[in-house]
């Protein structure tokens, strides 16, 4: 069948589109011809032309698409560029294409397409504006390339990149932190430099929603290096000091570290030099569309000067975010402003209001909350401690994060998302990925009983061990929330394993059963007997299926009709039996008590990784593994 294709080839995004289309198309085999470019003059009765358009009234943010191909041709109608993009991959997956994790050996390829399998008709309105994912743990640029190229695939429109460069999280790699066994690379400041623009240039590309900076904008006014939690080694200089924010008496640095670091919030200087900050980056980055506004990364740090410690730091904030909205509007800036639920900035202001609502979302961002439940249909009122300067204490229960999130939307009546973390630390305690993959699901099922548009998710992107299910889960249901987790969970397994797909769906379920992603996550005491019997099945059942796991792969490989796809899936799976095993074993003993056979274990555990990393790189964060082993689990750094 021969498909010619009619476009707006200046619109960068469809013409990028289009082409994914006919490439993906192409892979087939000699199913479809695609012909660009078609002229009026062209004879098309031997085939379908397709047009590609957008709405009447276009929207930047609501993505939405009509999809009508038939004999006698078709179309994609969609709100914005992104969502022909958006389209073409709807099409593709309903054809039989499955984008499984966000590497080439990630993308199942159907067979047998047959010429009416391209015939549907489809009409979708995403159900949230929100659906995104931020940067965090430790990546090479093709890992963050890639998973910005798989983002629209799986559902998602928006990436943010956080800080006011990324440095962190690529050095991170690099540097090869956390890793002996692979020598340091030393890049040089334009090689960064470069990855910068590589980043931005492909979020454009797709038309995806750029949020940046967050973190950084105290380290910026003090006139620091604000690309991560970097550690100075000198003093601040006297004019600096008056900004900082006291403590005991005392104005420094915290912990010497100038992002960690408040400032003096009633300071006017302190207010201008933040403000400016700000106004100096929106500026020289037009390309940013949400532009987040947060305080130090660090709690119990507000200014304890007379001026600031009878004022709720949260109405400190909202003077602060005002004042830059006056000066966006003085300089007829346009870009969107994020403003943070998170640590001190939990508590709602008193006195203070933002005045130009429709200049800002809000970001609800519960870090300390428990991955054991999910955010409820309904809430349920708890009482709220009363604020105490530099005395905070997070919560780690839902209901009382919620009632947090109730008092700010009280006098808050604009937009929002929630910031979460399931892909952050926790992931790592549920070794099978199904538990924090039903939370995920039930967490986006409940968004609009609690009030939010959406979800970003801060985590790493080298989250896709033993699989990316729970990205996958995320990305589809925030596009549509009708989705069942168990459909989508079905759909995944049996383009990822196969024949022998339940086999493989078994085994994590059993695994998942058993493990814990608070505990390895520093919740809780780390002696639990009850936890320590889950280790020790988990541990077993481990052992129980790693011969069978290990002869399914072998007997897979050698069919020489089996997808590729299929194979490498079942490969990583015989590396993460023996990784399941090890970490199991490591937990059983630490939540025992025994600390010398768990460290013992770990020290192996972590062998394994760093042994493996460079074969199975942009699937298991090693760097971010190890650190939250032994600053959250408590294991002894090997």
């Amino acid at each position: 069948m021969i498909l010619y294709f009619d476009y707006c080839q200046e619109n960068e995004t469809i013409a990028f589109a289009v082409n994914e289309f006919s490439n993906y198309l192409s892979a087939i085999g000699n199913t479809f011809t695609t012909i660009h470019n078609l002229e009026n003059k062209e004879d098309v009765s031997k085939g379908i032309k397709m047009v590609f358009c957008l709405e009447e009234k276009t929207s930047f943010l609501e993505d939405s698409y009509e999809i009508c191909i038939k004999k006698e041709g078709g179309y994609v109608k969609a709100s914005n560029p992104r969502s022909i993009l958006l389209a073409v991959y709807a099409i593709l997956r309903k054809i039989g294409f499955r984008f499984l994790t966000p590497t080439k050996n990630g993308t199942k390829v159907p067979k047998n397409v047959k010429e009416e399998d391209i015939f549907m008709e489809m009409k979708q309105t995403a159900s949230f504006p929100h659906r995104g994912v931020c940067i965090e743990g430790s990546e090479s640029i093709e890992n963050v390339l890639d998973f910005i190229d798989w983002l629209p695939k799986v559902g998602y429109n928006s990436f943010f990149v956080q800080f006011l460069e990324p440095f962190t999280f690529l050095n991170r790699w690099y540097d090869h932190i956390n890793n002996p066994l692979i020598e340091k690379e030393n890049r040089s400041k334009e090689f960064y430099q470069e990855c910068y623009k590589k980043i931005e240039r492909e979020v454009k590309r797709r038309s995806l929603i750029l949020h940046t900076v967050g973190h950084g904008w105290t380290a910026k006014a003090l006139g620091y290096p604000a690309e991560g939690w970097t550690v100075v080694d000198t003093e601040p200089t006297e004019e600096i000091r008056p900004l900082l924010a006291e403590e005991k008496g005392v104005r420094k640095l915290n912990g010497r570290v100038p992002l960690n670091t408040n400032l003096c919030y009633s300071n006017k200087v302190a207010q201008e030099r933040f403000a400016e900050g700000v106004i100096s980056y929106i500026k020289t980055n037009p390309g940013a569309d949400y532009v987040h506004i947060w305080l130090a990364d660090d709690m119990n740090h507000m200014c304890e000067c007379e001026n600031c410690r009878d004022v709720a730091p949260s109405d400190h904030y909202v003077q602060l975010l005002n004042l830059i909205d006056e000066k966006m509007e003085e300089e007829n800036l346009d870009a969107h402003l994020v403003f943070l639920l998170y640590q001190e900035l939990l508590y709602a202001p008193i006195k203070e209001r933002l005045k130009n609502q429709d200049r800002f979302t809000l970001m609800f961002a519960p870090i300390t909350r428990t991955f054991l439940k999910s955010y409820p249909k309904e809430r349920k009122e708890v009482p709220l401690p009363e604020y105490k300067r530099n005395q905070m204490n997070l919560p780690i229960g839902i209901d009382e994060y919620l009632m947090y999130l109730q008092t700010w939307q009280d006098g808050f009546k604009g937009d929002s998302f929630v910031y979460d973390y399931p892909l952050g630390r926790s992931h790592y305690g549920d070794l099978g990925y199904v538990g924090i993959s039903k939370i995920i699901a039930e967490d986006i099922h409940h968004l609009s009983d609690i009030g939010l548009n959406g979800y970003i998710s801060c985590q790493e992107l080298r989250a896709a061990f033993p699989n990316s299910m729970p990205n996958y889960v995320m990305g589809h249901l925030l596009f549509d929330k009708t989705l069942t987790y168990e459909e989508i969970e079905e759909e995944y397994f049996k383009g990822a394993y196969g024949t022998e797909w339940k086999l493989a769906l078994d085994y994590v379920h059993a695994i998942s059963r058993y493990s814990n992603c608070d505990y390895f996550n520093g919740k809780g005491p780390r002696i639990q007997e009850t936890l320590h019997q889950n280790f020790t099945l988990l541990f077993e059942q481990a052992k129980k299926f790693q011969p069978e796991i290990k002869k399914t792969y072998e007997k897979l490989k050698d069919i020489k009709t089996e997808s590729e796809t299929v194979v490498f899936f079942w490969k990583l799976l015989v590396y993460y039996t023996e990784y399941a095993k090890l970490l199991g074993e490591g937990l059983m003993h630490l939540s025992e008590g025994k600390n010398e056979e768990a460290d013992s274990v770990y020290a192996k555990f972590c062998k394994l990784v760093r042994q493996n990393e460079l074969e199975f790189q942009p699937y298991l964060d090693v760097y971010r593994l190890v650190e939250i082993g032994v600053c959250f689990a408590g294991f002894k750094r090997p």
